[in-house]
């Protein structure tokens, strides 16, 4: 499903050149559960950020599924993005003013989805995550783990192949942490979603099907 070669980042000034990720070939199978870890400032953000082409590698190739994605444009790109990748972040990146159900929503509006189709997509998305009795909250009025599940039900909503997890249970406590979890392993075995996961957590990543350790930039396992 992903195929990474030879993965460099390097970061310039106009004084220091910072070597991010170093060499990194990688292979991900369709269907599974990956995850990531390391001690901060290794590379692991800045890997997930480059599977999931918010980023951009100095050196090395990409693919993901039949699509060589070295060398797409700006448009393509986020055209490719919205409809193969699903993002789930520690922070949540909701947005307060809205409506549970229209920050699920959000993803459909950069496709051609009517609007009684994407309600009903958002409906189905949040019933997934266990959510169905807060549509019409608002993120302030909800906890950590319920605004999680909002962030996990926006990104499974476009029914994404794979779902990049930055973080996904570092605000939460161990008992919410577990139920994020559970919903993310649900999602990699009833729907066969391949899941990319970065944790500090060796808890979580041992519930996933295979563990990646980065150090100062390289893949040490």
């Amino acid at each position: 499903m992903i195929h990474l070669k030879n993965i460099e980042k390097v970061y310039r000034t106009s004084t220091v050149e910072t070597l991010a990720i170093n060499g990194i070939s990688l292979d991900i199978a369709k269907g599974e559960f990956l995850s990531i870890m390391g001690p901060s400032g290794c590379g692991k953000s800045t890997l997930l950020n480059i599977i999931g082409l918010l980023d951009e590698p100095s050196k090395g190739s990409i693919r993901i599924g039949d699509q060589d994605i070295t060398g797409f444009k700006d448009q393509r790109l986020a055209k490719f993005r919205n409809e193969k990748l699903g993002f789930i972040f520690q922070s949540y990146h909701l947005i307060n003013d809205l409506q549970v159900l229209d920050n699920v929503e959000l993803p459909l509006l950069y496709r051609n989805v009517s609007d009684k189709e994407r309600r009903q997509l958002a409906a189905e998305a949040l019933e997934k995550v266990g959510l169905s009795n807060r549509m019409k909250h608002f993120p302030t009025q909800l906890s950590g783990g319920q605004r999680q599940r909002v962030a996990i039900a926006r990104a499974i909503v476009g029914r994404p192949e794979i779902i990049l997890a930055d973080e996904p249970t570092g605000n939460l406590d161990s008992a919410m942490g577990n139920e994020i979890m559970d919903i993310l392993i649900n999602l990699n075995k009833n729907d066969g979603t391949t899941i990319v996961m970065v944790t500090h957590d060796e808890h979580m990543a041992g519930k996933t099907h295979r563990l990646v350790r980065l150090f100062d930039g390289s893949q040490v396992q």
